[in-house]
């Protein structure tokens, strides 16, 4: 298939230089169908390489000191913080969300995740104890572990990548990282900028292509001793059998199911926009969206009324234009797949009350081709419906009513994903009862999205091992080991 010049074409960045690859994949853009981008199709050779200069590199960037490597964290943090804008066109033109989001969420946070871990590693402390009967002194140090093994989905492309980078760089490791193939073109532009500032050769290495290619050589190298991976539970599967020979240690963060529980007393000016924006920002493509929302009988009509008119609200169309909600979703084939789950919740007798199959979708000329749907509401869906139970990861939530606080926690966690959930009501006492006993990674209530990077992130069940944050980021990158004194 002949390719017009224009054509962006990304390559490989490995041990501070950009090399070509021999093969390349079509990266398209979801608001208009059209292929826009050339990836690279790595596979074992060119991940042997990147993990080969990572690994040479790896004595001189351990043997800095933190401060060392804060300096320059926040150098790359500044660089990325000036470009913020290039970087957030080209976030929405790539991943089909929209231009305010990629401006606001997207772009901001991965500075932040940069700025974030070059502080918080000057601050971490070993543990000391002393035996006095005899005559002994027990301490702990910690080092970084090697190279790391970097996979991150196309959802939340350079917030979610820097969210692995910073801490792993911090920690003194270097870095194989592999993107998304179908969103790579930010961590291609960020390359651009870590000799400037001062990422010595070799400490960041991003080899772009396929999970089933580069993903899987990544994965499987005897000298990668570490993954960290977001994306689906599926997949995770398959990295973790894959990793188990080499006794490798994964963090894996995963899909989820999140409930939201909207109480009799909540209060509805702020629950139902926040739970608008919860279940639809960046298309419902985020681990953290709410997709199941439980309401008491009390004030289940009431809810209901006011949150498909403000659904409705909500504005699908041309990413770049500012006054858009809604952008488009990452391919042809997820869209599908999301408005097969309303196709099969409609056949088991559920409404859809707005959206899709519902509402009419107008869009620009230029975006007839594009993958878009309008935030879509579904009430008196079954709990058993694959609607309930299944990550849908798209525009869609299904409402459904509940009588009792017992039955609702039952309900609640009767899934098999536990990361996130949100807890509407003014009542301090159950707020406290109900977030007890949720089987929940995190739990946030009369709000949503407030996240203190302090503090751990994760999942429960088939939502992922391990936890990501300050203090948790630091114990996964770095090996400890206890050293004890005789004197």
């Amino acid at each position: 298939m002949a390719h017009p010049q224009a054509l962006l074409v990304l390559e490989n960045f490995i041990g501070g230089k950009f090399v070509p690859c021999s093969s390349y994949i079509d990266s398209y853009n979801p608001s208009t169908g059209d292929i826009y981008c050339r990836v690279p199709d790595s596979g074992k050779e060119e991940v042997e390489a990147a993990v080969k200069a990572a690994k040479d590199v790896f004595p001189v960037w351990s043997s800095k000191s933190p401060s060392e490597r804060s300096q320059i964290l926040n150098k790359l943090a500044d660089l990325i913080e000036r470009d913020l804008e290039a970087f957030a066109q080209a976030e929405s033109k790539d991943q089909g969300k929209t231009i305010t989001f990629a401006r606001t969420v997207d772009i901001p946070r991965a500075v932040h995740n940069f700025r974030f871990f070059a502080s918080s590693i000057l601050h971490h402390v070993t543990e000391c104890t002393e035996m006095p009967t005899m005559g002994c002194v027990h301490y702990t140090s910690r080092a970084p572990v090697g190279v790391a093994g970097l996979i991150s989905p196309w959802n939340l492309p350079l917030y979610l990548l820097t969210w692995k980078i910073a801490p792993a760089i911090a920690c003194g490791n270097t870095v194989v990282a592999k993107p998304s193939e179908m969103t790579s073109v930010t961590a291609w532009m960020m390359c651009k900028l870590l000799e400037k500032a001062g990422v010595p050769p070799g400490v960041v290495n991003v080899v772009f292509g396929t999970g089933a290619k580069a993903g899987e050589a990544l994965v499987c190298h005897p000298d990668v001793p570490l993954i960290s991976f977001t994306g689906s539970t599926l997949t995770a599967q398959r990295i973790t059998e894959r990793s188990a020979p080499h006794c490798k240690r994964l963090s894996l963060e995963l899909g989820g199911k999140n409930p939201a529980i909207v109480f009799d007393d909540a209060d509805l000016s702020q629950c139902i926009p926040t739970t608008v924006r919860s279940s639809f920002a960046n298309q419902g493509e985020i681990c953290l969206c709410t997709s199941r929302i439980f309401v008491q009988r009390g004030i289940y009509s009431e809810f209901l009324k006011r949150f498909v008119a403000e659904a409705k609200k909500w504005k699908t169309g041309n990413p770049s234009d500012p006054t858009v909600d809604v952008g488009a979703l990452i391919s042809k084939e997820h869209l599908e797949k999301v408005r097969n789950y309303v196709k099969k919740a409609q056949a088991e007798g559920a409404r859809v009350l707005c959206g899709e199959g519902v509402d009419p979708l107008a869009l620009p000329p230029g975006n007839q081709k594009g993958y878009f749907m309008l935030p879509t509401v579904i009430a008196e869906v079954k709990d058993e419906s694959c609607c309930m139970q299944e990550e849908i990861f798209g525009p869609v939530t299904c409402v459904v009513a509940f009588d009792t606080e017992e039955e609702v926690i039952k309900r609640a966690n009767g899934v098999k994903y536990g990361l996130a959930a949100t807890v509407w009501s003014g009542n301090v006492g159950r707020v406290h009862r109900v977030a007890h006993r949720l089987q929940s990674g995190l739990v946030w209530t009369n709000c949503w999205l407030v996240r203190d990077l302090n503090l751990p992130f994760g999942g429960m069940k088939a939502s992922g091992i391990g936890r990501e944050g300050a203090k948790d980021s630091y114990e996964f990158f770095t090996e400890v080991k206890t050293i004890t004194i005789k004197h």
